[in-house]
């Protein structure tokens, strides 16, 4: 009798407990969200922005300087990128290279406006983008980003997602019963991203799970989707930010092409170290701790002696020569091995028929066992059996 008044005592003391460490960080939780609500926005959209109308895509930096360090003392900061000035027809593509640290990646969020600008201005299509509305700015730029963030869903979805700002393709994308809608809308830009094909070959088609992160997809699987989502927004103005530096050399050249196919008649901005991807551009810009070196087509930079672009390609081009013949080494020794092998295992049978037979002598099967073509054992047994 006295246990289960205890029992009863005690009971709602442990449950107080274990709620009270529940409230507790309910408590911490809703603080650190109020905190988040309290931060004030480093880029602020004009009072009045002006009406946009971008339908070319033409870009120009002019004087463009910038620094991530802005609370630092003035001589302390690392200018990231200095007096940079260039312009990029509309239709027109341009590549941005140079080594890691340079400013590349810097000058695609301060056009899409991640960050402002310190000095100089930024143009889209003669509008400076500082006097446009963010979401109109935002809503003509496609990015394709290196590592492609792929949700816990369907193949459908995930690339009807590129479309989600048009109102007609979120009614599609909330609708469970606008599947065949939603797949005959998605389906031309699948086919432009070089995917569809993949997809037909997958036991649900455009039902597949990609799994968390798309981890039930390959690297250039998931580029393809991503090129996919850029061409459902539908923008002037493309990026391809180090889109096949994670592919092997075979995904890289159709992961290319595809770039190459999609971004027809956008004015195109293009991020990579590997330059055999960006030869065709019609202008390369090189960048050099935030300064421009140098700018031109491909083969006009590589004519220039000592120029930094040369360097980079004629490194480049060595090191794909070196993979390229230790490629071709390792195919030769593979396809010697397995015909060694296969002629190998033809003696060894062929030998083992005739000491069945009795029509090997003992020089002969004492010279292939020594080859090893097969065990001494066969022998013995032969011998055996005779």
């Amino acid at each position: 009798m006295i246990n289960a008044y205890i029992m009863q005592m005690f009971a709602p003391l442990n449950f107080l407990g274990t709620y009270w460490r529940f409230i507790r960080q309910s408590m911490v939780d809703v603080e650190q969200i109020f905190e988040l609500l309290e931060v004030k926005e480093h880029i602020h959209e004009a009072e009045e922005p002006e009406e946009s109308n971008i339908t070319a895509g033409q870009i120009e930096f002019k004087n463009v300087s910038f620094t991530y360090d802005k609370k630092l003392p003035e001589e302390q900061r690392r200018i990231i990128l200095d007096n940079v000035s260039f312009k990029v027809p509309a239709g027109q593509s341009v590549a941005l290279v140079g080594s890691t640290g340079s400013g590349k990646s810097t000058i695609m969020r301060l056009l899409y406006r991640f960050y402002d600008i310190d000095e100089g201005e930024i143009y889209v299509d003669g509008h400076n983008i500082r006097y446009l509305a963010i979401k109109d700015l935002r809503s003509q730029i496609a990015i394709v980003p290196q590592d492609c963030v792929l949700f816990n869903d369907t193949l459908r979805y995930n690339i009807g997602y590129g479309g989600v700002r048009n109102d007609e393709m979120k009614k599609l994308l909330d609708d469970p019963d606008a599947k065949d809608a939603l797949t005959e809308r998605i389906t031309p830009m699948a086919k432009r991203a070089q995917i569809h094909q993949f997809v037909q070959l997958k036991a649900k088609k455009y039902e597949e799970l990609v799994g968390e992160r798309g981890l039930k997809l390959s690297g250039g699987e998931k580029q393809r989707v991503a090129i996919a989502r850029a061409l459902l927004k539908k923008t002037a103005i493309m990026c391809f930010d180090e889109a096949t530096s994670a592919l092997d050399t075979e995904t890289e050249r159709e992961i290319q092409n595809a770039i190459n196919e999609v971004s027809k008649g956008s004015t195109t901005v293009i991020i990579a170290h590997r330059l055999s991807t960006v030869k065709d551009c019609d202008k390369i810009i090189v960048l050099k701790h935030g300064v421009i070196v140098e700018e031109g087509p491909h083969d006009e930079l590589v004519s220039i002696p000592n120029g930094h672009y040369r360097t980079l390609w004629e490194k480049q081009s060595d090191q794909a020569a070196r993979e390229m013949a230790e490629k071709e080494r390792r195919d030769r020794e593979a396809a010697e091995y397995e015909e060694a092998l296969q002629s190998r295992m033809q003696m060894r049978r062929s030998l083992s028929k005739k000491l069945r037979r009795g029509e090997s002598d003992d020089e002969e099967s004492k010279d292939m066992e020594k080859k090893g073509y097969f065990p001494p054992s066969i022998n013995a047994d032969s011998k055996k059996d005779q």
